[in-house]
């Protein structure tokens, strides 16, 4: 949330409205059941940012990763049970944080080719990624993403 109110105006937000008029409540079942970490933070920021851009997030996409308050995806543990996860329930595309690619390496050659593994360093790339643009309902192949936001990502990259 505070990844998307920093940067309300490059998604064509009112940084004053969008805000107070959505009151955002984020309830984590067995909150104090230890975990490995984070992993649902890129999903919960899509699925806050979905509703504020109204943009559906695609149904056909997973997703796992820590995020930051700039909005980095960092690295989570226990990748391979998550894709192993994603194949079991018919998921083919699987966003991932670019800092677990090396956990790649530990996979079945046969599990790698049935999935479609999307590095992320930037939460900007999970949205290009998830979201679905405005107007385009059931456009899989077009995602969306503020082009601003997504030119400072690249920017940042190099």
């Amino acid at each position: 949330l505070s990844f998307l109110r920093a940067r309300a105006e490059a998604y064509g937000l009112d940084p004053e409205a969008s805000f107070s008029e959505h009151e955002v409540h984020v309830h984590v079942p067995a909150g104090a059941i230890p975990k490995d970490g984070p992993s649902a933070g890129v999903t919960m920021a899509t699925a806050i940012a979905s509703v504020l851009l109204q943009a559906p997030v695609r149904n056909d996409v997973a997703m796992t990763g820590e995020i930051t308050l700039r909005g980095h995806v960092l690295p989570v543990g226990g990748l391979k049970e998550k894709l192993l996860a994603a194949v079991r329930a018919g998921i083919r595309t699987v966003l991932v944080p670019e800092g677990n690619l090396p956990d790649l390496r530990d996979l079945p050659p046969g599990l790698r080719r049935r999935l479609r593994v999307v590095p992320c360093r930037h939460v900007e790339e999970v949205f290009r990624e998830a979201l679905v643009r405005p107007g385009a309902a059931g456009d899989v192949e077009g995602p969306w993403a503020a082009p601003d936001v997504a030119r400072g990502v690249e920017r940042e990259a190099r």
